[in-house]
């Protein structure tokens, strides 16, 4: 049988080809692809979580982590879809208009995806319509990133619109980035704040209140 700790260890160390390796033989022998996801993708990104939190790792080590991760769910994605196997929640992440930064908020969408969230990402200088529409089409959190100070008021105009579109209660809105904190969360009425790509997990699981 193909080994799930193993396979939580190739996406630990960062080793995609075994990672897909593994992952190829599960599914050859069989294994529920939930269990897959579950037992080794998601149980190997959860350590790496930890790891980031606690600076054994850093950025490039996650980063490495989490290629693997995505090179197993490739193989994985069709199989779990197949099976009816249900996304935690759906995340519409984008880096607000006139924001061209994404190296953070690729990080948080990886690791989000590989807490078993559905992705959708909408790149970087996204308008406030944009996730109006990523609402419409089923993203129940909204996760918005700035690196400007000069940026953060789009975060604000994003919520606004939510609320004058009518749709700002289908979903919890998270915001991130460096400029932001928590005061300003709570000043535009943000649903949560994460420090870090570790912590967005946490906290998107928070706003779900899946445990």
């Amino acid at each position: 049988m193909a080994d799930m700790e193993a396979l939580a260890q190739a996406i630990i160390n960062g080793k995609a080809p075994d990672a897909k390796k593994i992952t190829e033989e599960a599914i050859a022998e069989g294994m529920n692809p939930g269990d897959i996801l579950n037992n080794g993708l998601v149980a190997g990104m959860n350590v790496v979580g930890s790891k980031f939190k606690n600076n054994e790792f850093y950025v490039p080590e996650v980063l490495i982590a989490a290629r693997a991760m995505k090179m197993a769910m490739e193989v994985l994605r069709p199989k779990l879809a197949s099976s009816g196997v249900e996304a935690k929640g759906k995340v519409a992440i984008g880096t607000v208009a006139g924001d061209l930064h994404d190296i953070g908020k690729n990080l948080v969408a990886m690791m989000l995806e590989g807490a078993g969230f559905e992705i959708i990402d909408l790149g970087v200088d996204v308008k406030p319509q944009a996730f109006v529409e990523a609402v419409k089409d089923g993203a129940n959190v909204i996760a918005l990133s700035a690196l400007l100070t000069t940026t953060m008021p789009a975060m604000k105009d994003t919520i606004e619109t939510l609320k004058s579109e009518g749709v700002r209660d289908q979903a919890s809105v998270m915001i991130g980035g460096a400029p932001v904190t928590q005061n300003y969360a709570d000043e535009i009425s943000a649903d949560g704040y994460a420090p870090d790509a570790a912590s967005a997990v946490d906290k998107a699981k928070e706003l779900l209140k899946i445990a």
